[in-house]
């Protein structure tokens, strides 16, 4: 039983953390647009939800808590409150208090502790201020609810009954039923029907004619004014429609119920729209329709049509009934093909799948080895599908990452308010995919630059408008696939990086000298550097010069580059460039001396054999195109003379070229990447390691820092490594 409630617990933490990323995701669109009823339905239900589903698994706390946000938006539904500004930011405090109290649940923790608990009072009595402002409906003597205009007289339960001919035989008096009806609410309108009143001679004087329509005010429920009649029920012809009112109730009663598969009747049922006398009664004319008229097609005659026809029930509520059950259909046959599987498990399997990659890869060579045709086709099947295995095992790990930008949208709102700004967030390209630790590692670095750019790049309204720009500054998240590589941009339309003001900054912290010459660009670039901030003061939000060298350390560690571009006056561009996966990626083996070498393929145009080139120079023709190289022998120190007939592999990175050249070519490669030590970790244009088929070791470039170093002209070793001996180990 404590695995089953564990289980439980688990699945509740899961859910009510998607339930209140929703939420907020939500909140901040109802801040935009306040008259959108659909959203403040939708953010009542999943507060709702997290209500009911913490009463399941027996979490007091959170469902305490979250009955006082749910009463909140209850009135906001009824239109007893309007959208503030500052209420959305109540129930936006609100959504992480909850979040922090399914921590403390996940964590196994008995209650919150004692500051927990006492900011969630605070909240609710902030909740309570805001949501106090409205009057209450009140109670006038007869127990007619009064609006401030009188009474609503026009907004009745319509009861329609006819009385059984021999109700009066069983000592039944139907005015008894009437004045008991009465004592549940106010009788606002009765018309006596007499159309069943036969000739004078025809009468029975024990027999009942009488039907009545009754317009009948009250707070009973439909069950409870069908138990009136409870003993006449089986003798009498009763219909009980709700006010216009209270349908718009039962409409909000079903967005509300929990997604299980519910058929009609019990939706219905659930609700209050419907009792269950009633539902039996249209189950059986359903039942007996076919034998009644003799129809085969009425055997399907729908539930709901029946409802109607009987006046028990609004077209619609069936309707809406009727949508509800597709869309929890419709879910619940995504949610079938879909499950959870804990990423230790995914991260286990891609580790298994690379060393079954590299176990083919030593099969294939062995099968070249003994010569033998049908041991190399049957090998070559194997590759393939270990190729395929592997881009399926990789698929797994992909993650849009547009769920990462939409966590902005709530730091934009909340600084740019702190800050006294109007910035408008503008996400693009949220659909981009990824491999999921590369998500989960990218957030703190896109944090620091979205929040240097509220905070150092847009300017106040008033200085945009002065330099007759909107007032409402812009935020731009942006991500795309380039060569391989996912690109993910941050771009504002503020001021731009001012490149003096740098420079000075620079000198004075002892970065650079004040004589040394340096580009526009070399520059922009000293932000990255550690300690630098330009800054006149310490916020809360930046200004102590721990920022952009730890992006730029991060964004590193994942195997990526930043950029930044400036233009003054208009606004800054932070460019992030990544690999798509940490884990296997498709690689071009190179050889140089003894020692063998892999090329990421995405990044990889052509092989040329490499001719005409005279003395020292770096730099080729190709086809009209000036295009730098380097000598992977002269990097790697590798001793022997160069064979006869060299090669360039042409390869690209953030829009530029530059060839690598080796000495032979060896093919594709599916790689494993495999981290270099702490020991190698200074290493530059070497990205990690990988295994061989023939179990040898070889090194992964780093296409990145090879292409930028062909760039630096005045370096005879362009990338200044340390010597790493005759083969390159």
């Amino acid at each position: 039983m404590d695995d089953l409630n564990s289980e439980l617990t688990g699945v509740f933490v899961q859910e009510a953390r998607e339930q209140l990323a929703d939420m907020e995701r939500l909140l901040l669109q109802l801040e935009q647009q306040p008259e959108n009823r659909d959203n403040l339905d939708a953010i009542f239900r999943a507060a709702h939800t997290i209500k009911g589903s913490a009463g399941v698994v027996e979490c007091s706390f959170i469902e305490a808590f979250t009955h006082h946000v749910e009463s909140a938006l209850d009135q906001l539904r009824n239109g007893d409150l309007a959208v503030t500004p500052d209420l959305a930011s109540l129930l936006l405090l609100c959504c992480d208090h909850m979040m922090q109290l399914l921590e403390v649940l996940a964590r196994g923790d008995a209650a919150p502790s004692a500051d927990l608990l006492a900011a969630g009072n605070g909240l609710i009595g902030r909740l309570a201020a805001l949501t106090g402002t409205t009057a209450p409906a009140t109670k006038a003597e007869n127990g007619v609810e009064a609006s401030g205009g009188g009474l609503m007289s026009t907004d009745n339960w319509h009861i329609s009954i006819r009385f059984g001919r021999d109700v009066l035989k069983f000592g039944m008096d139907p005015l008894a039923f009437l004045r008991y009806l009465a004592g549940l609410g106010t009788i606002v309108g009765m018309e006596t029907l007499a159309e069943a009143m036969p000739a004078a001679e025809d009468m029975d004087p024990e027999a009942c004619y009488l039907g009545f329509e009754i317009a009948f005010q009250s707070r009973a429920s439909k069950s409870e004014i069908e138990a009136v009649f409870a003993f006449v029920r089986d003798d009498c012809s009763l219909h009980i429609l709700p006010p216009a009112s209270k349908l718009t109730e039962f409409m909000a009663l079903i967005q509300t119920l929990p997604e299980d598969s519910l058929r009609l009747g019990e939706i219905l049922v659930k609700i209050g729209a419907l009792t269950e006398a009633e539902l039996a009664e249209g189950l059986k004319e359903q039942k007996d329709a076919p034998r009644e008229e003799g129809n085969a097609e009425a055997a399907t005659s729908p539930l709901g049509r029946i409802l109607v026809g009987q006046q028990v029930v609004q077209p619609a509520l069936v309707e809406a009934a009727v949508v509800h059950q597709t869309q929890v259909s419709e879910k619940k046959a995504k949610e079938a093909r879909v499950i959870r599987v804990h990423a230790d498990k995914l991260d286990r399997l891609i580790d298994l799948v690379g060393e079954m990659v590299i176990a083919g890869a030593s099969a294939h060579l062995l099968a070249l080895k003994h010569g033998k045709t049908d041991l190399v086709e049957a090998a070559s099947v194997l590759s393939r599908l270990v190729e395929d295995i592997r881009d399926s095992a990789l698929q797994l790990r992909m993650v849009q990452i547009g769920e990462t930008f939409s966590r902005f949208n709530r730091v934009v709102r909340d600084t740019s308010r702190d800050l006294g700004k109007d910035i408008e967030l503008v996400l693009t390209g949220g659909e981009t995919e990824l491999d999921k630790s590369v998500v989960e590692k990218i957030g703190d670095p896109l944090m620091h630059l979205v929040r240097n750019a509220l905070d150092h790049g847009i300017e106040p309204a008033e200085v945009r408008q002065a330099r007759g720009k909107p007032a409402r500054g812009k935020l731009t998240l942006n991500a795309c696939h380039d060569s391989g590589s996912i690109v993910i941009q941050v771009m504002d339309d503020g001021g731009g990086l001012n490149s003096e003001r740098i420079r000075a900054k620079a000198v004075e912290r002892g970065l650079i000298q004040a004589d040394e010459s340096l580009g526009e660009q070399q520059i922009i670039n000293l932000i990255f550097e550690a300690g630098f901030s330009t800054a006149d003061a310490v916020s809360n939000l930046s200004g102590r010069g721990v920022g952009m060298d730890v992006v730029r350390r991060n964004i590193q560690a994942l195997r990526g580059t930043v950029d930044v571009a400036s233009i003054p006056g208009q606004g800054c561009t932070f460019t992030i460039r990544l690999p798509l996966t940490l884990a296997i990626i498709d690689g071009f083996l190179v050889g140089v001396g003894k020692a063998a070498y892999v090329i990421p393929l995405d990044s990889v145009e052509e092989c040329i054999e490499l001719k005409n080139v005279v003395g020292e120079r770096n730099f080729l023709n190709l086809r009209g195109e000036v295009l730098p190289f380097i000598r992977l022998r002269e990097i790697f120190t590798t001793v022997g003379e160069a064979p006869a007939r060299e090669n360039a592999v042409v390869v690209r990175y953030a829009g530029q070229r530059a060839g690598i050249i080796v000495d032979q070519l060896m093919g594709e490669f599916q790689t494993v990447i495999k981290p270099l030590g702490g020991l190698f970790a200074h290493l530059k244009g070497i990205g990690g390691s990988t295994i061989l088929g023939s179990g040898e070791v070889a090194l992964i470039l780093d296409v990145q820092a090879l292409v930028q170093g062909t760039a630096v002209r005045e370096e005879r070793h362009l990338l200044a490594p340390p010597k790493l001996g005759a083969n390159g180990a």
